[in-house]
């Protein structure tokens, strides 16, 4: 029998297969599905200090094996989230679950971390650096390494749990950055988050969204975020959660070799809600068709055939 478990910062996972933030709600929408306990964990939906309504409408554009969203962190808050969602999801999910955390400020984002550290049900804090750092001008705090470096800093100050950054893709070098954030006490890594894009309607000629441009995401860009994991695993030597237009078994584990220790699914699941589930339960046979016996030992083995 295959092994499809992998430890991510100090858990174990039944399988490295996680929904990602913003794609998966709070779990509990699901479940109304299938059993969301197969799963190795989600992220749940991005969370702020204060409630968001996000941004205006039109927010989502198709595009060719993807999607542009430009939500804009849509949540009813951190203190919403632990009164009222985290007690639902208690009831139909049994595994630690990685809270997702924006912010806009250095003070935002330890001021959420702390308030989510203390739930019991909170395995790991996924932090997203993708957000404008208002006191800067509004630039992310995602494209600099003294900026990543810095929240990480701060949120490790107010945290017991392992915190994982999220990179945001658009940047010249991520994988400096996460080196940086590596080095500043991060736990994890977790990457890609979404390409910027956008669309233009040809009858009104004017961009699709009203935010004119959004976060690109979907199958279309799983080739450059696998790029980008391999690079950031030549870098750092923590745990690596690789995203970005994973949509098959083979995929999760053509992360993994590039050096993912877990694999989140994102724009798939809005496709097809029923992804993950299907993903966890060809696993085995794809292991097999390929010769593996332990996911484990395969994370980075792109490298390792690079020494030879």
């Amino acid at each position: 029998m295959v092994n499809t478990k992998v430890n991510l910062c100090g858990i174990t996972l039944d399988n490295p297969v996680i929904p990602a933030s913003g794609t998966f709600g709070y779990g509990y929408e699901f479940a109304e599905f299938y059993d969301i306990n197969i799963l190795g964990t989600f992220s749940f939906k991005g969370t702020t200090k204060e409630a968001r309504y996000g941004n205006p409408l039109p927010r989502i554009a198709e595009c060719t094996a993807g999607m542009i969203n430009s939500v804009g962190l849509q949540n009813p808050g951190v203190e919403a989230v632990i009164k009222e969602e985290l007690p639902k999801l208690k009831a139909c999910f049994h595994k630690p679950v990685m809270a997702n955390v924006s912010g806009f400020s250095l003070e935002e984002y330890t001021e959420v971390c702390a308030a989510l550290d203390k739930e019991p049900q909170i395995g790991w804090h996924e932090v997203n650096i993708s957000c404008p750092n208002v006191s800067k001008g509004g630039m992310s705090f995602g494209t600099t390494e003294e900026a990543a470096a810095a929240v990480t800093r701060a949120v490790k100050a107010v945290t017991k749990k392992p915190v994982i950054i999220k990179l945001s893709p658009n940047v010249t070098d991520i994988a400096s950055i996460a080196a940086a954030c590596e080095e500043a006490g991060a736990d994890g890594i977790s990457l890609i988050n979404t390409l910027l894009g956008m669309r233009i309607d040809l009858k009104t000629r004017k961009p699709v969204i009203a935010n004119k441009m959004g976060g690109f995401s979907g199958r279309a860009i799983f080739p450059l975020a696998l790029r980008m994991v391999y690079q950031v695993r030549q870098a750092v030597k923590i745990p690596i959660v690789g995203i970005g237009g994973v949509a098959r078994a083979r995929d999760v584990i053509e992360m993994m070799l590039a050096g993912a220790t877990a694999v989140q699914v994102g724009a798939e699941n809005l496709v097809n809600p029923f992804v993950c589930k299907e993903i966890i339960e060809t696993l085995p046979t794809e292991m097999r068709k390929w010769g593996i016996e332990d996911l484990s030992e395969i994370i980075g083995g792109a490298h390792e055939c690079q020494k030879m």
